[in-house]
C-alpha cells in the first residue's frame, strides 16, 4: 500500500468513525496498531495501514492484539488495538492485569458494540469493562469526534498511566461525517526501563499494584467532574433533561431538539455531581442509555431521582422511532409505543453465501447426511444453519465448534452411540482460537470429524488476509500455514487427514461418510479460496438447458444465489400424489463456472453458457 499524507488542519474530509479513529491514532504519534477482523471495527486497521510510518498487524486473535498493544506501551510507544465488543471479552485475561500496570506510552484500547446485532451473535455493552477493569471511558457520537477522542485518549493514558477505552457502536463506526483534522503531533519514545516490581505480576507485585489502581479512580472521578468531554446543551424546555452518550445523543438531539441534553464525552468514571446539579434544573432526568442501565444504576445510587429502562428498552438500537412514543408523556404528550421489531415493508432478503462459495458444496454434502450433530462456529459458514440448507445445529463463539464437539462426543446419551459428531470451522477461527479445542479432541480421542474449511482469508468480514493466506496486513509476502502439519502437531494422526476440493461433491461426499465411520479425531480440509478474493479464478458460466430439465430442483439445494426459479409446475404422479417441479435458470451474469451445481443434476440439463471450443479457437488464432 501507498504512504499516506496527513492532512491539514483546515481540510475537511467526509470520512467514517473507523476511519476517523485510523487518522487520530496517526495524528496523535501513534507507532504501533494491532487488531484481529471483526464487524464494524475491521476498516479501522485497514485504515491504518495506509500509512507506512506507523506498524500495523492482523493479530492471530484479539488477545494477541492487545498483548502487542501493551508490549509497545511498555517501550515508552503510543499505542492502539482495535476490535469488536465480542473479542474484547477474548482480550480480558490481559486486560485485567494490564489495569495493574497502567501504562507508559498511550495505550488505547478502542471496541465497537453492535448495538442491534448487525452482525454479532449478542449485544453486549462494553462499558461494563470500564467499570470491571477501573479504567476509563470515552464515548463519541460521530465520525468528528471520533477522532477527536481518540486523539484526547492518547493524553489521557499518559497523563493518568492508565489504558484508555474508546466505545464506539456499529452506527458511529460506519456513517461518514465531515471531520476537521488537527495538526499531528510527534511523540517521543522513552523505550523500554526495567521495572520488574511493576511489570512482572507475580501476587506479590500484584498485590501493591491495587491501591494505586484504587487511588487512580479517584484521580479520574475528579478529572470527569471538570473534563469538557462532557458538556451541556442548554435546551428551552426544562421539563424534561436526558443524560446521554454515543450514538444516541444525536437520537435524543432528533427526537426532542427543545429538551436540556447532558452529553457525556468521558462517560466513565461518571461526572455524578455535574448530573446532579443538572437534574436539579430540570423537573423530570431520563438517563438515554444503549444498552445496558449501568449510569442509570450509579446514578440511582447516588440518590438521583430518575427514568430510564424502566421505560425504554433495553436492546436495539434507541432511535427516535422509539423514544418519542416512550418519552413524549413527560412532556405532556401521548404517543403510541414503536415496536422494537419493526414490520418488514419489503420482500425479505436473508442472508446468504456467494455465488460459487466453496462452502456451499459442504452444507449441500452435510444436508444430506443422517444420524450427525453439526458442531458450527463463527464465520461465513454460520450461514449454514439457514435454508436451504439447515446443516448447522450449534454456534457459540470463536473457536466454540471443536471444543463442544468434544463435550457432545462424551455427553451422548444412552442409545446415540452411532450419532456422528462433526465440527465444521473456517481457517481463520481455527488459528484464532481454534487450535486449543483440535488439541483437546486428540488429547482426549473425542470421536469427532472436524471439517476445516480454507477458504485463505477473513471471509466474513471482508476477505482480510490471515496465516492462511500468506500475506499480511499490507499484502507482503510471508509465512502461510501448512493445516495438514499443523493438525499432525496437534495430534491428528496423517492417515486421518484428508485435503480435498469441496467443488468435487462426490469426493467430498465419500470423505465425510468414511471419515465419521471409523471411531477418534479426523480431520477433512477443503483448500479452494473464497470467491471475493483475488486468489479465486473464475471459470465460463453455466446456462439451464430447459429442454433437458426435468424440474427436480436438486440444484436448488446447493444454495447457490445464481440460480433462480423460472417457473413452478404441479404434476399428478401415478400414485396420486401431487408434486411441484422448480424449473431453474442461472444468472450467467453471476455465474463463476464453479460446477457445483452439475453435480446435482441427473438429465445433465447444466450447461457451458459459452462456447468454450470458439473461444479457445480465437485464442489459437
Amino acid at each position: 500500500m501507498n504512504a499516506v499524507n496527513p492532512v491539514t488542519a483546515t481540510q475537511r474530509q467526509f470520512i467514517s468513525g473507523n476511519e476517523a479513529v485510523a487518522q487520530a491514532a496517526r495524528d496523535a504519534g501513534c507507532r504501533v496498531a494491532a487488531a484481529y477482523p471483526g464487524t464494524p471495527s475491521t476498516e479501522i486497521l485497514e485504515y491504518v495501514a495506509n500509512y507506512s510510518d506507523l506498524y500495523a498487524e492482523w493479530s492471530i486473535n484479539e488477545k494477541v492484539s492487545l498483548e502487542v498493544a501493551i508490549g509497545a506501551s511498555m517501550s515508552g510507544s503510543r499505542a492502539l488495538c482495535a476490535m469488536k465488543h465480542v473479542g474484547l471479552n477474548v482480550a480480558s485475561d490481559a486486560l485485567m492485569t494490564q489495569t495493574l500496570i497502567g501504562a507508559v506510552g498511550g495505550l488505547v484500547i478502542v471496541v465497537a458494540d453492535d448495538v442491534g446485532l448487525s452482525s454479532s451473535q449478542n449485544e453486549q455493552d462494553s462499558r461494563y469493562w470500564g467499570r470491571f477493569a477501573h479504567l476509563p471511558v470515552l464515548e463519541p457520537s460521530d465520525a468528528q469526534e471520533a477522532y477527536q477522542l481518540t486523539r484526547a485518549a492518547f493524553d489521557i493514558s499518559e497523563q493518568f498511566e492508565v489504558p484508555v477505552i474508546v466505545r464506539l457502536t456499529t452506527r458511529i463506526c460506519h456513517v461518514k461525517g465531515v471531520v476537521v483534522a488537527e495538526p499531528a503531533v510527534q511523540h517521543e519514545v522513552s523505550g523500554f526501563q526495567k521495572d520488574p516490581a511493576r511489570f512482572v505480576m507475580v501476587p506479590g507485585n500484584a498485590r501493591h499494584r491495587i491501591p494505586k489502581m484504587l487511588a487512580r479512580d479517584g484521580i479520574l472521578k475528579d478529572f470527569a467532574e471538570q473534563s469538557e468531554l462532557n458538556r451541556i446543551d442548554p435546551g428551552s424546555d426544562p421539563r424534561m433533561g436526558i443524560v446521554t452518550s454515543g450514538a444516541a445523543y444525536y437520537h435524543v438531539k432528533e427526537a426532542f431538539p427543545n429538551a436540556p441534553v447532558f452529553k457525556l464525552g468521558f462517560s466513565h468514571p461518571a461526572p455524578i455531581e455535574r448530573i446532579r446539579a443538572f437534574a436539579d434544573s430540570v423537573e423530570t432526568l431520563v438517563v438515554v442509555e444503549e444498552v445496558e442501565p449501568l449510569l442509570e444504576t450509579e446514578l440511582k445510587a447516588a440518590g438521583i431521582t430518575l427514568k430510564g429502562k424502566d421505560l425504554l428498552p433495553r436492546i436495539g438500537e434507541l432511535t427516535p422511532a422509539v423514544l418519542r412514543p416512550e418519552l413524549s408523556s413527560l412532556i405532556g404528550i401521548e404517543l403510541k409505543s414503536a415496536s422494537l421489531i419493526p414490520t418488514a415493508e419489503v420482500f425479505p432478503r436473508p442472508p446468504t453465501m456467494c455465488v460459487a462459495c466453496p462452502h456451499l458444496g459442504i452444507y449441500y454434502c452435510l444436508a444430506h447426511l443422517r444420524n450427525t450433530i453439526i458442531s458450527g462456529d463463527i464465520g461465513c459458514y454460520t450461514l449454514g444453519a439457514g435454508h436451504p440448507w439447515n446443516a448447522l445445529d450449534t454456534c457459540i463463539s470463536m473457536g466454540a465448534s471443536l471444543s463442544m464437539a468434544v463435550g457432545l462426543d462424551k455427553g451422548r446419551a444412552p442409545g446415540d452411540e452411532k450419532k456422528n459428531v462433526i465440527a465444521v470451522i473456517g481457517d481463520s477461527t481455527f488459528l484464532h482460537m481454534g487450535m486449543q479445542g483440535m488439541l483437546d479432541i486428540t488429547y482426549n480421542n473425542a470421536n469427532v470429524t472436524v471439517l476445516l474449511l480454507d477458504n485463505r482469508a477473513v471471509g466474513m468480514t471482508g476477505g482480510q488476509n490471515a496465516p492462511s493466506s500468506g500475506l499480511n496486513l499490507r499484502g507482503e509476502e510471508t509465512c502461510q500455514v501448512d493445516f495438514r502439519k499443523l493438525c499432525e502437531a496437534l495430534g491428528v494422526k496423517p492417515e486421518r487427514i484428508t485435503e480435498l476440493n469441496p467443488y468435487e461433491l462426490p469426493t467430498l461426499f465419500k470423505a465425510l461418510r468414511s471419515e465419521t465411520k471409523v471411531e477418534g479425531p479426523s480431520v477433512i480440509i477443503t483448500n479452494q479460496p473464497c470467491v471475493l478474493t483475488e486468489r479465486y479464478s473464475q471459470l465460463p458460466p453455466l446456462k439451464v438447458d430447459l429442454d433437458k430439465c426435468t424440474g427436480c430442483s436438486n440444484c436448488l439445494d446447493v444454495g447457490c444465489p445464481a440460480i433462480l426459479v423460472e417457473r413452478r409446475e404441479t404434476v399428478i404422479k401415478p400414485n396420486g400424489r401431487e408434486k411441484e417441479l422448480s424449473f431453474v435458470k442461472i444468472d450467467t451474469a453471476a455465474c463463476t463456472g464453479c460446477d457445483l451445481c452439475t453435480g446435482t443434476c441427473a438429465p445433465d440439463a447444466i450447461v457451458p453458457a459459452i462456447n468454450t471450443n470458439a473461444i479457445n479457437a480465437v485464442e489459437v488464432k
